[in-house]
């Protein structure tokens, strides 16, 4: 299991806190400069991570799909306020957990727990514990810009550049009672904006990859059935 930082319960001056933060992982990144964000390439036509933006999700399946593109190059990421993470299956689905910094519950201090680690990490999963306003995400958008890093918001998250939802979802590998699920067959839906959504058929996970092209050309309705 990769390094995994839980704040203590007991009360900790804040500032010192997300010192503590900010040093240890410094530490374990040994001078390697923070790498490029990788989208996957299954989702590269629909939407593509950009350092300085913000994307909301609505799953651990599109959460780890994201994670597993930087990952997979060497980048250092985070999850924040996710204490229901499943490691094992971040791990099957292609993220490095030897550089992936878990934050189960940072209570009160979600939000400087998440600047401090946009200082230092590729990309930041967030998973908000209260509704979150404008002049919060303001806040946290300059911060990302100026550290070219990228959140990933598992809930809403005013101004983000796009948002990702699984429409439906179909598992492949049990015929006739026998074997075990190994594919899923989903449909993401992406939004930007005002504009129309766009949507994509894909395997997540894929046989041989945390993402896959579905290759044949049915209707993307079909997957929904």
């Amino acid at each position: 299991m990769g390094p995994e930082l839980a704040l203590a319960a007991a009360p900790v001056p804040a500032h010192v806190t997300v010192q503590q933060l900010r040093d240890r992982i410094r530490g374990m990144q040994d001078g390697v400069p923070r790498l490029p964000v990788a989208t996957p390439s299954a989702l590269a036509d629909l939407v593509e991570l950009r350092t300085g933006g913000s994307y909301q999700v609505d799953s651990a399946s599109l959460v780890m799909a994201l994670l597993a593109g930087p990952s997979q190059q060497g980048a250092w990421t985070a999850v924040v306020g996710v204490d229901d993470f499943g490691v094992e299956a971040a791990a099957e689905r292609g993220v490095d957990l030897s550089r992936t910094v878990l934050v189960p519950d940072a209570g009160d201090l979600w939000l400087e727990v998440t600047t401090a680690l946009i200082d230092v990490v590729t990309l930041v999963v967030l998973r908000p514990p209260a509704v979150v306003d404008h002049r919060v995400a303001g806040r946290v958008a300059a911060r990302l810009r100026k550290r070219s890093a990228v959140l990933v918001v598992w809930g809403q998250w005013p101004g983000a550049e796009a948002s990702l939802s699984l429409r439906g979802s179909t598992w492949a590998g049990i015929a006739q009672g026998r074997g075990r699920l190994r594919t899923r067959r989903v449909v993401v839906d992406v939004r930007r904006g005002s504009a129309p959504s766009r949507c994509t058929a894909l395997w997540l996970p894929g046989e041989d990859s945390p993402v896959a092209p579905v290759a044949d050309t049915a209707p993307l309705e079909e997957a929904l059935a």
